[in-house]
């Protein structure tokens, strides 16, 4: 939901909540210095000749950030979940896993050993079943994702922490759709729902709210990230993160770092965007999360909807099968900390209007 070259108003999938970062004067400044003192890239792995300051730097902020001991850069988050489960689990071991897991959480999975277990998704009554079925493990790893990218649901992190303490588990949480922007302090879903001393492992992104361009990471004990040095096969054979993606990454985890005001705005814009909507009488999924899916089940109902406000000026994009579920389809919006109040209601408005128009709304 921007104005930019289109002059569109844009709210859809291709519009992420990192643009405050993305083009915020200090992290493009801060891109222009990595670059001209380290150059574009440097044409080697971690462990070689691709470590420098900067990288070490950014992984000690990140590490702080999320309040854990030690922290491990990847080229993305889904390298990170590559990269963990088959170095932390093996065949005496199980992984608990959300049936709507990112598809990045379940190609990792399958490239380790250990026993599988799949529990219904956010059902903590499953989950304990799964747990009981697992007793005989050596180490069991409950995994979810913080909040699920499709629906904007948030997990119900208090209870699986609750379980997997009762039953001797460690819980992960991917946090790319919460890193920046959920919780008080932008901290995650950990932060929002009280349970940061809680969660063992966490990987999330660079490409969203920390400057919205590429990377990834792990932060947990720093005993795990030492063997992820050692053993991680995307860490250990992939180009480290050129030097001006770091250097903007590090300066938006700096702002953050130093003011509460954007994770603040954030929850503000969204729950106006989303009490808006629901009282023009639109369905909207998830619940106070700032990607917002205007749920309209039908999928040529949905194309139609983003064509039309399209002409209003307003960009989004339809969601539809194999995208998700069949009779799901929907229109995602995201709200992003540059958004203004005024973009907002226009973007509430182009709703109701071309609501009205196709009989979704009275």
């Amino acid at each position: 939901m921007e104005g930019g070259a289109s002059h569109h108003l844009q709210t859809g999938a291709s519009y992420k909540r990192g643009r405050q970062h993305r083009r915020h004067p200090e992290v493009v400044k801060a891109g222009i210095d990595a670059l001209q003192k380290y150059g574009a890239g440097l044409s080697s792995v971690r462990f070689i000749c691709g470590t420098q300051s900067l990288h070490k730097n950014l992984e000690e902020k990140l590490a702080q950030f999320h309040e854990r001991e030690d922290c491990i850069l990847y080229a993305s988050c889904f390298d990170a979940n590559a990269g963990l489960f088959e170095v932390l689990l093996g065949p005496d071991d199980a992984v608990l896993s959300d049936e709507l897991n990112h598809a990045s959480i379940i190609d990792g999975i399958r490239l380790c050993r250990a026993k599988r277990f799949r529990y219904k998704h956010m059902d903590l009554n499953d989950l304990e079943e799964k747990l009981k079925e697992s007793q005989s493990s050596r180490l069991r790893l409950v995994v979810t994702d913080g909040v699920f990218s499709m629906d904007g649901d948030v997990a119900p992190l208090k209870g699986i922490c609750h379980l997997a303490e009762q039953y001797g588990a460690l819980v992960f949480i991917d946090e790319c759709h919460a890193t920046g922007f959920m919780g008080a302090r932008g901290r995650g879903t950990d932060e929002l729902l009280g349970v940061m001393d809680k969660v063992h492992i966490v990987n999330s992104t660079l490409g969203k709210a920390l400057g919205g361009a590429a990377g990834g990471y792990t932060v947990g004990p720093k005993a795990l990230i030492e063997l992820l040095r050692q053993r991680s096969r995307p860490y250990l054979f992939s180009n480290s993160l050129p030097p001006p993606v770091v250097g903007c990454a590090a300066r938006a985890v700096e702002l953050l770092l130093a003011s509460n005001e954007i994770a603040q705005s954030m929850a503000a814009k969204t729950m106006r965007f989303r009490n808006n909507m629901t009282q023009a009488g639109f369905t909207i999924s998830g619940t106070a999360h700032p990607i917002c899916p205007v749920m309209l089940g039908d999928a040529r109902l949905a194309s139609l909807m983003a064509d039309d406000m399209l002409k209003l000026g307003v960009y989004v994009i339809g969601f539809s099968y194999p995208v998700v579920p069949k009779g799901k389809a929907r229109i995602r919006v995201q709200i992003s900390a540059a958004h203004t109040d005024e973009d907002i209601d226009r973007a509430v408005e182009a709703f109701i209007q071309t609501g009205r128009k196709h009989g979704v709304v009275s």
